[in-house]
């Protein structure tokens, strides 16, 4: 499209017509008039500097670089000087600078933005631990969008350390008080340490655990005895980690956590079952329940719990009165049942417009997506060798030419069968009963041998027991070209969707387009990807940093599994190996259970309980605007949450009698209703604990008409009025320990550089995310660092191309095609008179 710097000038086209209109009615040359004026207003048009934008890509051979060397405290357990080495190598071959972070506090975040720009290229040498300032993965994601690309190195582990702390909330109530004790440590040894508690200054039994070499790097301890505070105000928590290995700094050994109890507040609990019921009961350890079914006095009452109740128990005046107090922030849970939702006619009622839920079911998407990817490239025989041949009706592999010469003995010959079988017995899992399965096969290459078949058919898995056991062996081992071929079976497809990858974990040829590719496939279908590894004593193992980098860390036996040398076929079980012969008429009458999904893992309600499965739910449908926490596994709400104008509600759609063992559960719900357990009365002071070097916000909110005052060690702290009744100040510890700010309780810890140890096994996803690499050590980045980022620096741009001078050459060619033509013209009727 043509544009103009100067389209202002366009308009003395105008006067041009006019005039040439003008003359033309005077009787004037038509002809030349005409001429002149398109000649007069190709020049106006050329003053007026037209241009197009066209797109040109221009590559940086020697692209601008900022090394950012992360030199906290952390950084003392890696190898040292690899951010100078680095730069000594760069700085030689293009523009590069260095800058140092320093100090007891890491801001990864903030550097990122701070140096990133689309002039330069950002190279991180860190463990990847961002504690201060800025979120990582914000600024990683910021710098794409200006166009700078991040890359990280990460030094190799020189020492072990480990570190302690406790999670769990400041303000309790009267009771129990859960808590978890989470130890870290630098590599991935197999720890032995124990745990001495002390709480309120008492000891209690020490705790010994082990840390597994193979599972995550970090412990998460919930002590068996509970902890239970029968008086309100301040208490302590302290842990005392006592390694029995390798240890490199014991000041994060210790931690102490500050606890501020209150009493149990008031909920006000109606149901249509008996009020000493076992959900009753439970109640009353954590809350003080008001049985009341008025819902005219609900003052001072944290939340209203409606437990299994009919819509006909409720008028519409308790319905107004309630959204009134859910409206001005109060909490409400509705729990489910035989007389709930669905079955208790909430469809289309006042009571339902409060919910997060309609009460109809939700439409069905037809259970999981899963599909196989399975290595039958040369390695999963062994080596180089002429593919070997299926006998169906022998039902044996003949081997192929050149094995026996290498020394590979017949179960290594013979491994391929075991992933097959492995791979039948996934078809057969009864999880996976309503899933939609495709096999999908790769060597150099991608093969899709089977598009996606319900599982639910006897015939479709049949067939695809039959395709997996056709599979053959070829050469080379591009998962890339694998996972290629499943974004063609996952297209428009609903549902979960799982892909798994049987391989021997050979997979380093092609192992940064397979990275590429898994990525892409996960961020368009949120895909799960699962690696089972089959053990190859002389094969290097890429699978478990393979789904590190997609998945942020490889768990054992969840997304990442290892068959041991001399594993039996079947490594991957299904329940009905394990049923030893019992009676299908068993079976059959068995108690129904469903499966339950973390849908939203980090919400409050999920993030420190465990989910399992029902026996019962009830059929609802979330609504527009609500977040759904744990779904059922055809995707049916659970539990569904959202905010009421100031209120929170929360939605449980099966009742404690099914709710299986999950108590933890149903309290976090209820704990997330009512928010803040402390009676709002009075002055109220607020204050999360600490980390030594930084300082603590206090906040008070004043209830009544009283001077607002807070005192540390005597001295009155300076207020700043924030909102409507509420103040907030601050304070600067200068020691580890317990403060205190008007009898409120603070605990600082250690410096929070020392809370994460080891590198942050999230970083590589984090990285490759946002366009960038990571470099397990010195010699990748050295070797490579410098080619990528010139091909990073490709970057297009809108540049002007200028078309003033065709519009100079075309009034130039028109005048002077006229002016010859005239001439000529008067020649020949010189000629002709003559």
């Amino acid at each position: 499209m043509l544009s103009f710097e100067q389209p202002i000038i366009l308009a003395f086209i105008l006067p041009v017509l006019a005039g040439t209109l003008y003359l033309m009615l005077k009787g004037g040359n038509k002809k030349l008039l005409i001429s002149r004026a398109i000649v007069l207003s190709l020049l106006i048009v050329a003053i007026a500097s037209p241009f197009t934008l066209v797109s040109q890509v221009t590559e940086q051979e020697n692209p601008q670089l900022v090394i950012i060397s992360d030199e906290t405290k952390s950084m003392q357990l890696f190898e040292e000087g690899v951010a100078d080495e680095l730069y000594e190598s760069l700085t030689t071959k293009t523009p590069t600078s260095l800058v140092r972070l320093t100090g007891d506090k890491t801001a990864l975040g903030d550097a990122v933005v701070q140096y990133a720009s689309s002039d330069n290229q950002v190279v991180l040498v860190t463990d990847g631990n961002n504690n201060y300032g800025e979120n990582l993965e914000d600024s990683l994601q910021y710098a794409e969008k200006i166009n700078s690309t991040v890359y990280a190195v990460t030094p190799e582990t020189q020492h072990n350390d480990m570190s302690v702390r406790i999670e769990g909330e400041k303000t309790a109530v009267l009771g129990e008080y859960i808590f978890d004790i989470v130890v870290e440590q630098a590599n991935r040894d197999l720890v032995d340490y124990s745990i001495n508690l002390k709480v309120d200054e008492k000891k209690r039994n020490g705790l010994l655990s082990t840390i597994n070499p193979h599972s995550t790097k970090q412990n998460v301890i919930r002590p068996k005895e509970p902890v239970i505070f029968e008086s309100t105000g301040a208490h302590t928590i302290e842990v005392e980690l006592v390694p029995r290995s390798e240890d490199y700094d014991s000041i994060n050994n210790k931690f102490t956590k500050s606890v501020y109890v209150v009493p149990k507040p008031k909920v006000q609990y109606v149901t249509g079952e008996s009020y000493n019921s076992p959900f009753a009961r439970d109640l009353n350890q954590l809350y003080t329940p008001v049985t009341d079914d008025n819902f005219t006095q609900l003052d001072g009452k944290k939340a209203v719990i409606i437990d299994n109740l009919y819509i006909d128990a409720l008028n519409e005046e308790d319905i107004t009165n309630l959204q009134k107090y859910v409206t001005n922030g109060g909490g409400l849970v509705v729990i489910g049942g035989n007389q709930a939702y669905n079955n208790g006619d909430y469809r289309n009622s006042s009571l339902e417009k409060l919910l997060p839920v309609y009460s109809y079911p939700t439409e069905s998407t037809g259970g999981e997506v899963v599909v196989l990817v399975i290595d039958k490239s040369g390695s999963i025989l062994g080596g180089d060798y002429k593919p070997p041949s299926y006998d169906p009706d022998e039902k044996e592999y003949v081997p192929g030419q050149g094995l026996q010469d290498k020394g590979i003995n017949k179960s290594e010959m013979f491994f391929i069968s075991y992933v097959k079988e492995s791979a039948k017995n996934v078809t057969k899992n009864p999880d996976f009963s309503d899933a939609k399965m495709g096999i999908i096969a790769f060597d150099d290459e991608g093969h899709i041998l089977s598009e996606l078949q319900a599982l639910n058919k006897k015939s479709n898995q049949k067939d695809i027991e039959e395709i997996i056991d056709s599979i053959g062996a070829g050469s080379g081992s591009d998962l890339g070209a694998g996972l290629q071929k499943t974004t063609e079976l996952l297209e428009d497809v609903p549902g979960q969707k799982i892909i798994m990858i049987l391989s021997d974990g050979k997979i380093e040829n092609y192992y940064a387009n397979s990275i590429q590719k898994a990525q892409s496939i996960q961020k368009e279908h949120n895909v799960v990807f699962q690696f089972f590894r089959f053990s190859d004593p002389s094969g290097t193992d890429y699978a478990e940093k393979f789904i590190q980098e997609i998945e942020g860390e490889a768990v054992l036996g969840e997304n990442y599994f290892i068959t041991p040398e001399g594993f039996t076929v079947g490594d991957i079980q299904t329940d009905q190996s394990q049923t030893d012969g019992r009676d299908e008429e068993e079976d059959v009458n068995a108690t129904d259970t469903y499966l339950l999904v973390e849908y939203n893992p980090t919400h409050f309600i999920t993030e420190n309980s465990e989910v399992s499965n029902v026996t019962f739910y009830n059929g609802v449908t979330a609504k527009p605007g609500s977040e759904r926490v744990v779904l059922a596994e055809d995707g049916s709400p659970v539990i569904t949450t959202w905010r009421y104008g100031l209120g929170r509600v929360a939605s449980v759609t099966t009742d404690h009698n099914n709710f299986g063992n999950q108590d933890n559960l149903t309290a976090a719900t209820l704990n997330w209703a009512v928010a803040d357990p402390q009676p709002e009365e009075g002055a109220v002071v607020k204050a999360p604990d600490t980390w030594y070097g930084l300082p603590a916000k206090i906040t008070l909110t004043m209830y009544d008409e009283k001077v607002p005052e807070l005192t540390y060690r005597d001295n009155e702290l300076e207020l700043a009025f924030v909102g409507k009744n509420t103040y907030e100040a601050q304070i600067f510890p200068k020691t580890i320990g317990m403060h205190y700010v008007s009898g409120y309780p603070i605990a600082v810890n250690y410096a929070i550089e020392y809370r994460d140890v080891g590198l942050n096994e999230k970083l590589p996803s984090h990285i490759n995310q946002n366009g960038g690499k990571v470099y397990d050590n010195i010699q990748q980045a050295r070797a490579k660092l410098l080619e990528d980022a010139r091909q990073n620096s490709l970057q297009s741009r809108m540049e002007p191309v200028s078309w003033k001078m065709y519009f100079i050459l075309a009034a130039l060619l028109l005048f002077l095609g006229e002016v010859m033509l005239r001439r000529s013209l008067e020649i020949i009727e010189s000629r002709k008179q003559e």
